[in-house]
């Protein structure tokens, strides 16, 4: 009679499975393989010349700007319709608020005699919102 072998009372560890290699969290691309050639590398950049840095200089603060609403007749204010039309003849566009402000300036200017002229021909005006029903 043959003898069969008989296994061996402690069974052999089974192989392993090989484990997935760890996946970067931070970087989803996946990882390449350095290739055999080199890039190229960056051309040094030439250092800036210490060059003197002129003093900074101070623009002028801007104005604050205030809003504001006035009545005004009806003729006066088609006048200024014409002077912005004559404005733009003179190929100089110009706005509402820049004739206003043209007409201060010569105001400002005029003598005490001539100002207090160019008052009086200026009728006053109830002032304040007109009422909607009459």
């Amino acid at each position: 009679m043959a003898t069969a072998k008989k296994a061996s009372a402690t069974p052999k560890p089974a192989a392993k499975p090989k484990a997935a290699p760890a996946k970067s969290p931070v970087s989803k691309a996946p990882v390449r393989k350095a290739s055999a050639k080199k890039l190229p590398a960056k051309a040094p950049q030439a250092k800036k010349a210490a060059v003197a840095k002129p003093e900074k200089i101070e623009k002028p603060k801007k104005a604050k700007l205030v809003r504001d609403s006035f009545t005004i007749p009806k003729t006066e204010y088609v006048v200024l319709d014409e002077l912005k039309q004559r404005a733009a003849k003179l190929t100089r566009p110009a706005k509402k608020s820049e004739l206003l402000r043209a007409g201060i300036k010569l105001l400002a200017s005029l003598s005490d005699a001539a100002f207090l002229t160019a008052l009086e021909q200026v009728p006053a005006i109830k002032t304040g919102r007109p009422t909607l029903g009459s």
